[in-house]
């Protein structure tokens, strides 16, 4: 079922999936509340497509790893990174060494900086795609929106921005709650939602 809970410790009933650290701590303070800022953003977008055909729990085992690596996902840092950085971090066991995926975070850093320069933010073009309507949590792994989001980054030159990962994109950055209808963390998304749109 698309609501289903768990209840763990301290008696709370939490979405199925956050049952043991280190996804209770994420799934409790992160995943779903609103992601401002380019450099948070650009963040989650490199993390999704790290997390492409791997367990979520392994991202976030190695995420301290990834944000010394990649210079805290500063987005101009990344953009200069060059053929020494990809070495770098082929040879660095404390992240995910994939190539593809290393270079297209590099790529897409450089992707957002023209993004940002024609926008005036990747907070706000990526916003813009949230879904407007509400759905059954659990029930979707992609959207219109995250199809079409997909497409016009694909069109922009950025990679490993699949439908599905950028549904998942708006699962973690709060352009949808996807939260179980009984967890507890469900209503202070909403809340947190409701503060960011009087902000």
């Amino acid at each position: 079922m698309a609501d289903d809970t768990i209840t763990i410790g301290d008696g709370r009933p939490r979405c199925l999936w956050a049952a043991r650290e280190p996804e209770t701590t994420y799934h409790d303070t992160e995943w779903g509340f609103p992601v401002v800022g380019d450099d948070a953003l650009f963040e989650r977008v490199c993390l999704e497509g790290f997390q492409s055909g791997l367990s979520w729990r392994t991202i976030l085992m190695k995420r301290d790893n990834f944000r010394a690596a990649f210079a805290g996902f500063e987005i101009d840092r990344v953009a200069r990174f060059g053929d020494a950085d990809v070495t770098r971090l082929l040879g660095d066991a404390g992240i995910i060494r994939h190539r593809g995926k290393i270079e297209a975070s590099i790529n897409n850093a450089r992707r957002a900086v023209e993004l940002i320069e024609e926008h005036g933010s990747m907070e706000s073009y990526f916003w813009g795609y949230a879904p407007k309507r509400d759905h059954v949590p659990g029930s979707m792994t992609t959207s219109p929106e995250s199809a079409l989001l997909s497409k016009e980054l694909k069109k922009r030159g950025w990679r490993f921005v699949g439908p599905t990962t950028m549904f998942a994109l708006m699962q973690a950055t709060g352009m949808v709650n996807d939260h179980a209808y009984g967890c507890v963390i469900r209503e202070k998304v909403d809340a947190a939602h409701r503060g960011a749109a009087r902000a």
